[in-house]
Formats: structure tokens, C-alpha cells, sequence
């Protein structure tokens, strides 16, 4: 009985103990981690609210040859890229403080990850490849957030850009993950300005020089008008005759417009000279072939009765 007083009263013991060992825990290690935490909250939000309207001010400053919406763009790209870095950053200082405060050693985990990354040193080298193309990507300026752009044989929007790839939605809405490292040669169809590029058929018949004075009439009269005079740079207008075809002559016109609106001028222009063509009389061709079965056989004449 004795015995079994002196184990009762020695769990007791260890009973009481435990709460005040988590108490004394809590007090001597608990608080700091939580502080820290709320730091590394506290200094995210600080640096999400502070950043952006920070990039959007430098970048926005009037640079040569650049519009107001191309700097928009680039600052909104640079402001993902900063606020990613940045969260990465605050991540890892918070891990590593919140352990060497918990009094686990870091030098074990380093040299742990030493030796992960010796072993995925062959394939980390594409990850590498990708961020340093990532870099150059930013630094040159090469493409933004809301650009169109032909990357890595990818067209579409580029809906997001960071250090490691570029994201893309093209016409069909199918959305394009690129490795900044495949990215060789970036077509960028919305930098600074965008050209409208059509060619126009008309039939073998048809005066040019008449049909180029339609052609150039229908195009100033768009041009004036307020919708599409806000996005016209220079007036669509006959450069050529381009090219003699199968089945008719193509009449090439070129003007400049806003970045993106080439699209919508080239699809207005194909309107509006259908219909004007239609009033003039002047013959858009088609493919068409014609076939001869040989000469028609001659009548033999009737003789006239003797």
C-alpha cells in the first residue's frame, strides 16, 4: 500500500508538472514564434499594399516610345514578379527563425538540402535555365501581362509572367504553360503599335485604278470616323498590286493602328469594301475552273430536194 502511495502520489507529481513545463515552454519559446509569425504577417501585407503602387510610379514615368497602357502592363508585370520574390523571401526567414528559436540546429538541414540537391543537380539545371531566362525576359522587356505574343511557337495572351514560365490563353481559350527556358525566339504582336496587313482580290476585269481609288475612299472615310479614328496611327492604304493569282489581282493595304486593334480594322475594311464593291459593280473572284469537251461537231447541211 505504501508502494502503491508513493507511485500515486509521483504521477500526481508529473501530472502537475506537465501543464507548468508547457506554461514555462510557452512563456520562454511559444510567444517569440508567434511574434515572429505575426511579423512575417504584418510585414507581407505592409509590402503587398507598398510595392505595387511603388512599381507603378517608376514604371509609368513617359519613356520613349512606349504608351501609357504599354507601361501599365509592363508595371503590372513586375509587380507579380516583386510580390512573388518577396513572398518567398519572408517565407524562408520566418521558417528558419521560427527553428533555431524551437533550438533545432540548421546546419543539419542545410547540409540535408546539400545533398537533395546534389542528387537532383541534373535536373535542377533546366529549373535554373529557367529562371535565368526568366530574368532577361523582365529585364529586356521583351513581353507583359496582357500582351499578344507568339512564344516558344505559343500564340495568345499572356495572362502571367514569372521567374520560371509564361503563362498563355490562346483564341480557343486553351491556356499554355512555357518554361522561360524553351523560349528562343518571342514574337510580340502588341509592342508599341500593330499593323493592319490585308490583301484584297479583284477580278481580271476589273479597272485598278478605279478599284484602288474605292479601296483607298472606303478606307479614309472609316479612318474619320470617331470609333475608329481614336485607334488609327496612319490611314489604311493601298501600297501595291501584290500579286497576280489564279483568279484575280490582290491589292495590298497597310496602316498603322493601336497595338491589339489591327484585328478589329481588318474585319471592319473586309465589311464595308464587300459592300461597296457590291454597289460599284466591282467582281470579288473565286476559284473557278472552265471545261471544254472539244469543238462543237458541224451540221452536215441538208440538200435541197431536186
Amino acid at each position: 500500500m505504501a508502494f502503491l502511495g508513493l507511485a500515486l502520489a509521483s504521477e500526481g507529481k508529473h501530472a502537475f508538472a506537465l501543464p507548468q513545463m508547457v506554461s514555462n515552454w510557452f512563456l520562454a519559446h511559444g510567444l517569440k514564434v508567434v511574434v515572429i509569425l505575426m511579423v512575417g504577417i504584418i510585414l507581407w501585407i505592409v509590402l503587398k499594399q507598398t510595392v505595387p503602387p511603388l512599381v507603378s510610379r517608376v514604371m509609368t514615368r513617359p519613356q520613349r516610345g512606349e504608351s501609357r497602357e504599354g507601361l501599365k502592363r509592363r508595371a503590372d508585370t513586375l509587380e507579380g514578379v516583386f510580390l512573388g520574390l518577396c513572398r518567398v523571401i519572408i517565407g524562408m526567414l520566418v521558417i528558419f527563425m521560427v527553428l533555431s528559436e524551437l533550438e533545432l540546429s540548421i546546419g543539419p538541414i542545410l547540409a540535408g538540402f546539400g545533398i537533395v540537391g546534389i542528387a537532383v543537380g541534373f535536373g535542377a539545371q533546366y529549373l535554373i535555365r529557367d529562371l535565368i531566362a526568366g530574368i532577361f525576359i523582365l529585364m529586356e522587356n521583351q513581353y507583359r501581362v496582357g500582351d499578344v505574343a507568339k512564344v516558344a511557337d505559343v500564340a495568345g495572351l499572356v495572362e502571367q509572367i514569372n521567374l520560371r514560365k509564361t503563362v498563355l490563353r490562346d483564341l480557343d481559350g486553351v491556356v499554355h504553360h512555357v518554361p522561360n527556358g524553351e523560349v528562343r525566339v518571342a514574337s510580340n504582336y502588341s509592342r508599341h503599335f500593330s499593323r493592319v496587313n490585308l490583301n484584297i482580290s479583284v477580278s481580271y476585269a476589273t479597272d485598278l485604278d478605279f478599284a484602288i481609288e474605292v479601296i483607298n475612299r472606303v478606307c479614309q472615310e472609316m479612318a474619320e470616323e470617331e470609333r475608329w479614328h481614336k485607334v488609327t496611327r496612319s490611314v489604311p492604304q493601298v501600297l501595291r498590286v501584290d500579286n497576280l493569282g489564279d483568279s484575280g489581282i490582290e491589292i495590298k493595304i497597310i496602316g498603322d493602328v493601336k497595338p491589339l486593334e489591327q484585328w478589329n480594322v481588318m474585319g471592319e475594311l473586309r465589311l464595308r469594301l464587300k459592300k461597296e464593291f457590291d454597289k460599284v459593280g466591282i467582281e470579288i473572284p473565286w476559284p473557278h475552273t472552265k471545261v471544254y469537251f472539244g469543238n462543237e461537231p458541224v451540221q452536215p447541211k441538208k440538200r435541197r430536194a431536186g
